[in-house]
């Protein structure tokens, strides 16, 4: 096929996934909200803080779901998210949960340079409850909620996976003829 040929064909496609984000909108404008428990958390900068307060001054908060300092694809996510951070944090209230402690949080945050808050649902049902731990292990995700006066309601959520909307990495991957081509994400490069 033609280079036009396939700029065309692409185009289209990307069409058409535009139109089906608005269908997708639609159904999540239409959701019915699950309540959801406030629960306890660990700030990374230390102390305890409840789910509700995540939200600050927003009636809408993004809780990423991330499994770690052992997962380098939980790390490209996050590294992702810090550039993004202050434009997310504009509209709704931001931060990243994982199941390390606090104290390994705050060290692998300020070793990667990252801005966002950082909680730990270490020792919790937090991550379990929202589907994003099954057999013992973590799943990455992010999980939406609304505050509606004293209830917390999770109003959507999607699991993360190498490809996903959530990081760019992959989509500009996918314009190199051979993708990925076996690609993993790593902690650091060789320069």
């Amino acid at each position: 096929m033609s280079y036009r040929q396939s700029a065309r064909a692409l185009a289209d496609y990307r069409q058409q996934i535009t139109a089906l984000r608005g269908k997708m909108r639609e159904v999540q404008a239409a959701i019915e909200p699950e309540e959801v428990n406030d629960y306890t958390l660990k700030r990374a900068e230390g102390g305890s803080v409840r789910l509700a307060e995540l939200f600050g001054s927003k009636s809408d908060l993004f809780v990423i779901h991330n499994m770690g300092q052992s997962c380098p694809y939980c790390t490209l996510w996050a590294d992702g998210f810090n550039g993004a951070y202050d434009h997310l944090s504009n509209r709704a209230a931001f931060v990243v949960a994982s199941p390390d402690p606090p104290e390994k949080q705050r060290q692998f945050a300020q070793s990667r340079g990252w801005k966002f808050p950082m909680v730990s649902h270490e020792g919790t049902s937090f991550a379990e409850d929202m589907g994003y731990r099954s057999e013992g292990r973590f799943m990455p995700g992010v999980s939406v909620f609304r505050r509606d006066g004293d209830r917390i309601l999770r109003v959507s959520d999607t699991p993360f996976s190498p490809g996903d909307d959530f990081c760019s990495v992959w989509h500009f991957f996918d314009l190199i003829p051979e993708g990925p081509a076996g690609w993993q994400p790593k902690y650091k490069y060789a320069s």
